[in-house]
C-alpha cells in the first residue's frame, strides 16, 4: 500500500479509471414510463432528475472489509419507496448499469457486492453484464401486484446461482413472502434494531436446517458493543455506523513507532537541518530502511538507487518528508479489527477530496488528502484524537478541519462523508449528498463520480 501512497507523494498519481457514463439518460426514461404525479411541482420533479451511487463497507467477523452494499442515495429511494413495480424496475436498472459501468468486478477483487432488487427484477436483462463472482442478490418484496409465481422466482433464482450469483435473503421472520428461497440462500440478512438472542438463535436454526451453511448478515449495527454482541449471535457479516464509530480511548497512548515519527516531525517543523534529521532517521534502523526501500521505489527513474538517508532527505525535500512522515504515522502502529476499514475509509476520503480539488495549487491538493486522510486517525490508531494529531505537527487549516472546527477544508470533508452511506439525511454525518455538494459548489453528479474513483484507488493501492 504504501508503494503507491509514496507514489502520490511524489505527484505521480495513478491514472484514473474511467468515470461512469452520465446516469441522465436512465432518467429521462424513468420520467417518459413512470413521471411523476402531475399534482407535483416542476422544481420536485428537477430535484428528483438525478441520483448518485452510494455504498456501505461490510466487514467480516476480523473487521476486514468483506464487501460492500451498493445502493441509489436516499433521496432517489425516498421517492420511490411508495411508488409503482414499474418505477421501482427503472431505479434498478439504473443502480445495475452503474455498477457495470464503474467495472465493480475489478474494482472489488475478491470482495462482495450486495444489491437489494425487486423480486420481480430478477429476471431482467441487465444483471446479465454483472461479474457474477462479486455479486450477492438480496430480493426484496414490492407491495403492489406484479410479483413473480413462487416457481417461477425459484427457477430465476436457480438461474442465477448456476452463473456463479449468491443470493442473500433478508430475515424470512419479517419477510415471510421469500421464505420458499431459503435452500438457495448463501445469507441471511438481518437489522441490528430488534435483533436479540432469541431471534438470533431461531435465524441460526433456519440457516442449519433449511439454507444450509447460509451466513448471516447484520445490518445497521450503530456501536462496537452491538457488533461484539452479533458475533456471539454468530453473524458472519456486519454493517452500520459501528465502522467509524469512537470509544474511549483515553487511557491510551500513540505507539512508540508514533511517538518517534512525532519527535522527528516536531524537529523538522523547528526547522532542524538535514544532518540532525538523518541522525534521528538513522537511530531507528527499521524507519531508515523503510525510507529507504520507498524512495528508491518511488523514484525509479533516478539512474542510480538511493543509498544514504542524507540523499533521500535531499530528494523528498522538507515538505515532502513531513507528509511522509504523516502518512507513515497512519500506519505503523493501527489498531487492531476495524482500524483496517477505518484506514480503506479515510483513504477513500482524501483521495476524493484531492480529485475534487482538481486545478488547485499543489500544496492544497495534499493538504485536503491530508485532511481526509486524518479523519479519522483516532480511529485508526484507537487513541484520543487530541493525543493522535498532537505529534503531527499540522498546519492551523488542516487541524481545524480535521476537528470539524471549521477551516478551509471542511466542506469538502462533509461532502466525501456524504457518499459513505446512501440514507445519510440532513444533520447526519457528512450531511445529505445534495447539500453538501451544494455548499462546495460542485455538482453531486461530479461528486458521486470522484467517491467511485476513489473507492478505486484506495483499494489498488492496498493489494
Amino acid at each position: 500500500m504504501f508503494h503507491a501512497l509514496l507514489g502520490w507523494l511524489f505527484g505521480r498519481k495513478p491514472p484514473p479509471r474511467p468515470a461512469p457514463p452520465s446516469e441522465a439518460e436512465g432518467f429521462r426514461r424513468l420520467e417518459r414510463e413512470a413521471p411523476l404525479r402531475a399534482t407535483e411541482t416542476a422544481a420536485s420533479t428537477a430535484e428528483a432528475g438525478a441520483t448518485f451511487l452510494c455504498r456501505e463497507a461490510v466487514l467480516g467477523r476480523s473487521q476486514r472489509i468483506a464487501g460492500y452494499q451498493f445502493m441509489l442515495q436516499e433521496g432517489a429511494r425516498a421517492r420511490i419507496r411508495h411508488s409503482s413495480r414499474r418505477t421501482h424496475h427503472v431505479y434498478s436498472e439504473v443502480l445495475v448499469r452503474s455498477l457495470v459501468h464503474a467495472d465493480i468486478g475489478e474494482l472489488l477483487g475478491e470482495r462482495l457486492a450486495f444489491i437489494d432488487l425487486p423480486d420481480s427484477f430478477l429476471s431482467h436483462p441487465s444483471l446479465a453484464a454483472l461479474p457474477a463472482r462479486n455479486v450477492v442478490i438480496v430480493p426484496t418484496v414490492l407491495p403492489d401486484a406484479g410479483a413473480p409465481e413462487p416457481a417461477a422466482l425459484r427457477a430465476t433464482v436457480a438461474g442465477l446461482r448456476e452463473r456463479g450469483i449468491r443470493i442473500g435473503l433478508i430475515d424470512p421472520t419479517v419477510v415471510t413472502e421469500l421464505a420458499h428461497l431459503l435452500p438457495q440462500a448463501e445469507f441471511i440478512i438481518a437489522e441490528a434494531e430488534g435483533l436479540d438472542a432469541r431471534r438470533g438463535l431461531k435465524l441460526g436454526n433456519i440457516a442449519l436446517e433449511v439454507a444450509r451453511d447460509a451466513r448471516l448478515v447484520v445490518r445497521g449495527l450503530p456501536s462496537i458493543d452491538d457488533f461484539r454482541f452479533s458475533c456471539k449471535l454468530g453473524a458472519s457479516l456486519f454493517q452500520g455506523p459501528f465502522i467509524t464509530s469512537r470509544e474511549d480511548w483515553s487511557a491510551r497512548e500513540p505507539g512508540p513507532n508514533t511517538a518517534r515519527i512525532g519527535t522527528l516531525i516536531a524537529r523538522l517543523r523547528a526547522d532542524a537541518d538535514t544532518r540532525e534529521l538523518a541522525g534521528l532517521l538513522k537511530q531507528d534502523v527499521a524507519l531508515s530502511l523503510r525510507l529507504l526501500r520507498y524512495i528508491n521505489s518511488a523514484a525509479n527513474a533516478l539512474p542510480q538507487p538511493v543509498s544514504s538517508i542524507e540523499h533521500a532527505l535531499a530528494l523528498l525535500g522538507r515538505e515532502k518528508l513531513q507528509r511522509w512522515l504523516i502518512l507513515l504515522a497512519c500506519t505503523v502502529d493501527k489498531g487492531e479489527g476495524r482500524a483496517g476499514a477505518a484506514l480503506e475509509t479515510a483513504l477513500v476520503r482524501g483521495r476524493m477530496m484531492e480529485l475534487l480539488g482538481a486545478g488547485r495549487p499543489s500544496a492544497e491538493c495534499d493538504a485536503l488528502f491530508l485532511v481526509g486522510l486524518l479523519s479519522l486517525i483516532d480511529v485508526i490508531l484507537q487513541v484520543p484524537l487530541d493525543k493522535a494529531l498532537a505529534p503531527l505537527a499540522l498546519s492551523a487549516g488542516i487541524e481545524a478541519s480535521v476537528r470539524g472546527q471549521g477551516g478551509p477544508y471542511q466542506s469538502l470533508l462533509a461532502l466525501a462523508m456524504a457518499c459513505e452511506r446512501g440514507d445519510a439525511g440532513v444533520g447526519a454525518a457528512g450531511g445529505d449528498l445534495r447539500a453538501a455538494a451544494a455548499a462546495c459548489g460542485i455538482a453531486p453528479e461530479q461528486a458521486s463520480e470522484c467517491h467511485m474513483q476513489a473507492l478505486s484507488w484506495a483499494m489498488q493501492i492496498q493489494d
